[in-house]
């Protein structure tokens, strides 16, 4: 079994590199603040020679064959399968994420790297078009796009990490990626690792270990970046947007979300309050496609408060190693702090409590504010945390209304027994997905995974990962001589 805490090191370069910092991280668990192993921070000039390795290395993988591809992602998916039981203890003692939660985020990393397996023939596959010149023969064709610049949060690192570097590696390209130092192990190390062990050649994938204090915007900024993948919060993603608007960059955004759930006038309560407390506590509602706003008909309203309210209460709360636990322990003080200040400010704004939580160490059990008006803070806040809010509709158009008015638009969910109409009002919700119902909380790597509004750009997914992944090649041969006007 491997100890993943001493892959405490940067892999630059196919090799395992102490920082060159003065500072230290300690990265902690999250239950209970212990050190899980202390990382020595790369610095501004490690990175940039991470970047130089990359982009030679990448020079000789895009002339790599389909089947060394397929040898190296397949092997790589087997390492994490072999040691799954490591790895799931690593992600839960590292994100604070339940034995649930850490089984869930290993699953989908291994769905992405197994539909990766399905698109490495993409890239100079040449497709023909029609011409309109006689004797023309038109080409299309796919290219690597080159180095990618990958930046992953903390909430789900281990799959939103491989979400851009599997393809990434796939198509062709190399990969500079940093992982939120917090989950630096799972979001970065471990998948370092699979890599390793998969035979990748060297400077194809480097991770660095390191923090904004480091080295400030230079993942962003570096020439050799052809795009740059960022998953996390709209704040920064608009300042990412700004900085490769200005360099001609190409930006995959997955940013944040304020997801509505709603409850149609026909909808059966028992099964939406059943998805509801789902999508809204699963990791401690530290999930960007997390139910943010339940909005529910009038006529639903009070049975789904009091159904929502006793189930919300009776949620196993603790110890995330222990496999009963739902409730977990927020990533840490920031966040525990940010949403204790919004509770507060709800409070002091007279919003109606129909479940007062408490802070329990790390943990804060659940939350539900009920009667909350849709233009207030705490509708338009992304909350993160164990906070729910539920919202009334008049009619199941107010709801539709309600769902969209909000910067933001990445996932959504509708519960009806009418289908068709469920299908005919989630075409009028502006998000990146609707889920009929379901929750809002899901993924597959053969859908468009991606949000509108300030919720991002770009999407994931096969196939329409390949287009943000690679760069389009016409080549048009000329068969017959052809007769110009001068």
């Amino acid at each position: 079994m491997e100890q993943y805490e001493k892959l405490n090191k940067s892999f630059l370069n196919g090799e395992w590199i102490e920082g060159e910092s003065e500072r230290t991280y300690n990265i902690l668990n999250p239950y209970d603040n212990s050190v899980i192993t202390s990382v020595r921070l790369a610095t501004a000039k490690q990175l940039h020679q991470a970047f130089e390795c990359a982009a030679e290395a990448q020079k000789e993988w895009a002339k790599s064959s389909v089947e060394e591809r397929l040898e190296v992602l397949r092997k790589a998916a087997e390492y994490l399968k072999t040691n799954r039981e490591a790895i799931i203890d690593v992600i839960v003692r590292e994100t604070g994420g339940t034995v649930l939660k850490a089984n869930v985020e290993l699953h989908l990393t291994l769905e992405i790297l197994e539909e990766s397996l399905t698109y490495v023939d993409e890239i100079y596959k040449a497709r023909q078009v029609p011409a309109a010149i006689e004797g023309k023969v038109n080409y299309i064709y796919r290219l690597p796009l080159g180095v990618v610049a990958s930046i992953s949060p903390f909430n789900f690192p281990m799959n939103l990490s491989m979400r851009t570097i599997a393809p990434a590696i796939a198509l062709g390209n190399s990969v500079v990626h940093k992982p939120d130092i917090q989950v630096g192990l799972t979001g970065g190390s471990i998948i370092a690792k699979a890599f390793e062990y998969a035979g990748l050649p060297k400077g194809v994938l480097n991770v660095i270990l390191t923090d904004i204090t480091e080295i400030g915007d230079d993942m962003l900024t570096n020439p050799h970046a052809r795009l740059i993948s960022f998953t996390g919060s709209t704040a920064v993603g608009k300042h990412i947007g700004e900085i490769a608007g200005r360099q001609l960059q190409r930006a995959a955004l997955e940013l944040g979300g304020n997801s509505p759930f709603i409850v149609l006038s026909d909808a059966d309560v028992d099964r939406a309050v059943e998805a509801a407390i789902f999508g809204k506590f699963i990791h401690q509602g530290q999930i960007c496609m997390a139910i943010n706003r339940m909005i529910v008909h009038q006529s639903k309203y009070d049975e789904f408060i009091q159904k929502f309210v006793e189930k919300a209460k009776s949620l196993p709360y603790g110890d995330p190693r222990d496999p009963k636990t739902v409730i977990g322990p927020l990533i840490n003080e920031r966040q525990m702090e940010k949403a204790l200040k919004m509770i507060e400010e709800a409070k002091r704004d007279g919003v109606k409590i129909a479940l007062e939580g408490k802070r329990i160490g790390n943990i804060l059990t659940p939350y539900v504010f009920v009667d909350v008006d849709h233009s207030s803070k705490l509708a338009q806040t992304e909350l993160f945390a164990p906070i729910a809010t539920i919202i009334k509709a008049k009619t199941d158009e107010e709801a539709i209304e309600i769902a969209n008015d909000t910067e933001y638009g990445l996932s959504s969910a509708v519960f009806t027994n009418d289908l068709e109409k469920g299908k005919r009002l989630a075409l009028q919700i502006d998000s990146g997905m609707t889920h009929i119902n379901d929750q809002t909380v899901n993924d597959a790597p053969n859908i468009p995974f991606g949000g509108n509004k300030a919720s991002g750009l770009g999407r994931f997914g096969n196939p329409w990962v390949v287009e943000e992944f690679t760069v389009a090649k016409w080549i048009s041969v000329q068969t017959k001589y052809r007769e110009y006007p001068f």
